[in-house]
Order: C-alpha cells, then structure tokens, then sequence
C-alpha cells in the first residue's frame, strides 16, 4: 500500500474575468478544468440520476472515498487524491458504518480526508452556508456529494413556475461549484415512466439539466452489465458506459470495451466483438468463424441489423458500427479467438 503524497499549496485563486474583446479571448490561457473523475467527472454542476435501490448511494460513496484516498475509481481511472464531503441525507450513521465496513472487509481501506454527513438544511434555509464552511475549511477539495437533491434543494419562490424553480434551486449550487472551481455531485432520481431520450429520464423539468454542467444517468442494463452509465456535459465527451456492481464489495466497476457488447446476449456480443477484431464479414464467414448454425447465424445478424446493432450493406455483409474497415485479418473456420468460448452458444436469439 503506498503513502498518500502531502498536500500541495493552493494559492488564491484570481478574481474571475466575464467580459473579452474577440482578439483577448484567442490570446486568453485558461486554465485546464479540475476533473474529480478525468473523462466523467469535472469542476462545475453534475448530475447523476438513477432508479430507487439501483446502487447510487453505493457508487456515490466509492467515489468519495476513492477520490479521497487517490485510489482507481470505478477500477481503472486513476485520480488526484483529495478532500471530498459526502452529504448523505437519506442514511443514518449506523447505515454508512455498515456500508464502509463492507467495503473496507472486502479490500477497501479507510478515507481520512472523506467527510460524511447525514443532517444539513436545505439550501433556502442554510445549507449553502454548511457548504461554504466546509469548503473554506478545506481548500484543496475534490468533490462535493449532495445525495439526494431533493432533500437540500430548498423552496421556491411563490409564483415561480416549475422550470424556473428547477433552474433556480440547480443554480445554489452551481454559484458554489463554480465560485470555488470544485465538481459537485447531485444524486437524483429519474422519472417512473420509461424514455426514448436518457437525458428525458431524469425527474423535473428541463429547467434542472439544463441548469447543470453535465447530466449521468445510471440505468440497469440488459444482458451482461449492470448497469450502464449514459455521460453527456459541457466539458465531458458524450458516452456510455458498461458497469457491473459487486455486491460484496459494495463496488461499482467500468467494464472494457463498447458499451453495447456487454448489453446483448452471448451469441450478439460473440458476433460483434468478431466483426470489431476481422472488419466486415458475410453471416456465412461468421458462423464458420464460430462454428455456429449458418441459419441462426444468419437469423441473428438480420436482428442485429434491425436493431441497428449491426451495420448492413445491400450484398448481406455485416460490420460493428463504428469499425474500420482497413487492415482487418483474415480469418480459418473454427480459428477464432472466441470460438472455444461458443461451443454451446448457438441457438438463435
């Protein structure tokens, strides 16, 4: 287990400047956003809405402490250890002992500089003030937690209309996020009825994602995944990502590679993941590849292509959206890699 490294010196930040000619902005250097979690997670509003019981306040807790000790989030992404405050205002002391307790048996250690608290005001009756104490107190903080927004967003105005009230209690705490340059962290839930549109899912108006920097959605996933996380923000790449939950350990994992492969069935991700690695194939080559039944083979690309899975041209040939077609391998009956692993794998979806 290696040392945490100390501590470097924050200075002052500058007072923050609004107003450029065209020429001042091009020769502007500001500086690189502060990233909780790099590629997911940066300074600024972020929201992150799931389901009741789907394991939120579990990744939310493995974040904090994480970031709080330096270690890998979510098993792969190397962070900038940190002070973070985790308000976790739907749990008591005795269920966050328990929880950390379960994560630290299964290998997890403990997170001096993780803060926990289960009781704060809402935001119109002084909890941004509890925020900014905390925040003074530790200068080099990381992250933010508020879980759940609900609990700390506070009343609106009389006469206020939904929207507006949405982006009003959403903008408390985003001039905290952005006056101290630290990501902050909402955890929310989504709406009862189902969505075409992910970013449609999370509960409120469009007055709260649009008010926050970037907006996460953590749906279950369908297959082999967990769950997957859907990124979309101002400063973040729009992505999704395969997660798997490990009850035990009471942690959330990114799993390698596309997000779709870990969402189908067996026999889909075989297929997609032979076509990523060879390029485009005909469903005959893929069967023999796979030593599977032409004629489910050919039943279970048509599928794929339907459900836009697969890409499909007019002569019946298949590829993975997104692939190269350029440099691909040649490939023997029966000599694929993931062969030995399909044996029993070939009735049709």
């Amino acid at each position: 287990m290696t040392t945490p490294r100390p501590l470097a010196a924050v200075p002052t930040p500058p007072a923050r400047r609004t107003r450029w000619t065209d020429a001042e902005l091009m020769r502007e250097e500001f500086p690189l956003p502060k990233w909780a979690v790099p590629g997911l997670l940066a300074e600024g509003l972020n929201l992150l809405a799931g389901a009741p019981k789907l394991g939120k306040s579990w990744l939310s807790l493995g974040l904090g402490a994480d970031i709080a000790n330096g270690d890998q989030v979510l098993g792969s992404i190397e962070v900038e250890r940190g002070p973070v405050f985790y308000c976790a205002l739907e749990d008591t002391g005795r269920r966050l002992q328990r929880r950390r307790r379960q994560m630290l048996a299964a290998g997890g250690r403990a997170a001096p500089l993780l803060t926990l608290e289960t009781a704060c005001p809402t935001m119109t009756n002084g909890g941004d003030a509890v925020l900014v104490e905390w925040l003074e107190e530790n200068p080099h903080a990381r992250l933010v937690i508020i879980d759940t927004y609900e609990k700390m967003r506070g009343s609106d105005a009389p006469g206020m209309s939904a929207y507006a009230g949405d982006y009003a209690a959403a903008g408390r705490f985003k001039q905290l996020a952005d006056h101290y340059s630290v990501p902050f962290l909402l955890i929310h839930h989504v709406r009862k009825q189902g969505a075409e549109d992910w970013q449609n899912l999370v509960s409120g108006t469009n007055g709260l994602t649009g008010a926050v920097d970037a907006t996460l959605v953590l749906e279950r996933g369908r297959g082999q995944a967990d769950g997957v996380l859907h990124v979309t923000g101002r400063d973040v790449e729009e992505a999704d990502y395969a997660m798997t939950f490990d009850a035990t350990a009471g942690r959330w994992t990114k799993l390698d590679g596309p997000a779709a492969d870990h969402l189908v069935g067996d026999t889909r991700a075989q297929i997609l993941r032979l076509l990523r690695e060879h390029g485009p194939l005909t469903p005959k080559a893929i069967a023999e590849a796979l030593d599977g039944n032409p004629g489910s083979i050919r039943q279970t690309c048509k599928r794929m292509g339907d459900a836009g899975q697969l890409a499909r041209t007019v002569d019946g040939i298949y590829s993975a959206p997104g692939a190269s077609d350029s440099g691909t391998t040649p490939i023997q009956s029966h000599l694929s890699p993931v062969s030995p692993q399909v044996a029993d794998q070939h009735k049709p979806e």
